[in-house]
């Protein structure tokens, strides 16, 4: 059988009613009645508090509705949203941001420093990169100082949380942010809508009335949809799905800034041991993965920072591990395996990709005699037994950062709760914990280039691909771009005229 076909089940689709008109018969109307696009996704939503949200499905729905002091674009540079300006002292210890006038929330109340100072609070209790700030206080009618614990060189990047109403006693279950889209409701297992914020603060955007973000049970289904016109807009496509979407779609590619990584829970025997893991790298061949998965459609990995972030990255770690079946072997002899072993990989079921990934995977690992079983589990039980309890041996999933070097890296830190692989090395805890005070460019890239370095060198856990992002966009729409981060925005979409 061909290999590739075994990576191939297509699943019976359990099509939800649709909220709005079928594109290819009523993009007429929908232009004249409201300007309603549908886009799909496959994983249902857990939380809509910004200050809560893991899950990058989750976070990409969101930042539609929630804005911070700054935004990322379309490029991966940081750009203004609800600060005008910041100033940064020369320690880098104290942000001065200017507040943009004019803002409201979206349930009419205009956005105060009150409500600023009320955020950063609640923010960094709930973000543990934001617990360096040790105040926040008003210096101005439209102005607020955060002052942090120790020079952080990189705040800004993190200075995109969001700034919510210090009145609404549930934000979670009433998301009421600045962003240029509203939400409306949530129907669990069908979809999420966003509407127009017409007082956004941005006059010029949105564009569109409505968004329909639809919940489907997996690609297969999603395909469907797309085919049958119920559906505008499908990210996170494998290559060969969006070539068959059909032909009144154009196919938009770019880096996703994701790393795809073979989990390897270093708390767990016997990946515990390093000669193990290192063994394991060795074994897989990330570029026969890529084209079974991706038809081809992704950069190889190395380590856990992606190529694309620039300087910080260093290239000359990509040529550390190729596939060498007899020194993964010789490998696993000095670990005391010399026959292998059985493993579990827990995938969630939702994600085609990881799926897929973990089938290769558990094939190329028989090479080596490890017997791999691959258990799929639904996504709100991946995030609660594996992300956050750790309760795992391996898994395939893919880690989004924001575009910033350290939001790459700071899960690597012992004390991280991000380290759901628990690696642990006191000497990459240090680096981790001078980069921030590091002012000297130079000086921090080095340190990035030692800190990637020894995560090779422990062989953390084995890192597979950056996906390319393939996203499926009808023809009539115009103006969607692909973020360098897991983004959906919308506000900048709209039907041709």
């Amino acid at each position: 059988m061909n290999r590739k076909n075994i990576f191939r089940s297509v699943i019976a689709a359990v099509l939800c009613v649709s909220t709005v008109f079928s594109v290819a018969a009523c993009n007429k109307d929908k232009k004249k009645e409201l300007s309603s696009v549908t886009v799909g996704i496959t994983q249902e939503p857990g939380i809509f508090d910004p200050h809560l949200a893991l899950a990058a499905g989750d976070k990409e729905i969101l930042f539609n509705i929630f804005e911070g002091f700054y935004k990322f674009s379309s490029d991966g540079t940081l750009k203004p949203a609800l600060a005008t300006d910041c100033s940064v002292s020369e320690d880098c210890k104290e942000f001065t941001f200017d507040l943009r006038e004019g803002v409201k929330f979206h349930n009419g109340s205009e956005m105060t420093v009150d409500d600023v100072i009320y955020s950063v609070n609640r923010a960094k209790e709930n973000i543990q990169t934001l617990q360096v700030i040790t105040s926040v206080e008003k210096t101005g009618d439209r102005q607020v100082k955060l002052t942090l614990s120790e020079s952080d060189s990189e705040f800004l990047s993190q200075a995109t949380f969001a700034i919510i109403p210090k009145d609404i006693a549930d934000i979670g279950s009433d998301p009421v942010g600045t962003g240029p889209f509203k939400f409306k409701e949530y129907l669990p297992g069908q979809n999420v809508t966003i509407v127009k914020n017409e007082d956004y603060w941005n006059s010029d955007l949105p564009y569109l009335d409505e968004v329909v973000f639809k919940i489907c049970a997996d690609m297969d289904s999603g395909l469907l949809e797309l085919q049958n016109g119920s559906i505008d807009i499908f990210p996170h496509m494998t290559k060969d799905k969006a070539e068959m979407a059909g032909d009144k779609f154009n196919i938009v590619t770019g880096s996703s800034n994701m790393i795809q990584i073979f989990a390897l829970n270093n708390a767990k025997a016997p990946f515990d041991n390093a000669k193990v893991r290192e063994a394991i790298n060795y074994a897989i061949d990330k570029k026969e993965i890529i084209d079974l998965t991706m038809d081809g459609a992704g950069t190889e990995l190395t380590t856990g920072m992606n190529p694309v972030i620039g300087a910080a990255y260093d290239k000359s770690l990509d040529s550390t591990y190729k596939k060498d079946i007899e020194k993964a072997k010789s490998l696993l002899k000095e670990a005391g395996y010399e026959n292998g072993f059985d493993m579990t990989i827990t995938v969630p079921s939702n994600y085609l990709v990881h799926v897929d990934t973990a089938v290769a995977i558990a094939d190329q690992l028989k090479e080596i005699g490890i017997n791999a079983e691959i258990e799929q589990i639904d996504w709100s039980s991946w995030l609660s037994d594996v992300y956050t309890g750790r309760n795992y041996e391996t898994t395939v999933i893919c880690l989004t950062p924001i575009y910033a070097p350290m939001d790459e890296i700071a899960r690597y830190h012992s004390e991280s709760t991000d380290n759901f692989i628990n690696y642990n090395n006191p000497e990459v805890d240090k680096i981790i914990d001078s980069i921030p005070t590091t002012l000297d460019e130079d000086e921090r890239i080095s340190l990035y280039h030692k800190l990637l370095g020894l995560l090779v060198e422990d062989s953390c856990s084995c890192y597979i691909q950056d996906p390319m992002e393939i996203t499926v966009v009808n023809k009539d729409l115009e103006g969607y771009a692909i973020y360098p981060m897991y983004i959906q925005d919308m506000s900048e979409v709209r039907f041709k005229s």
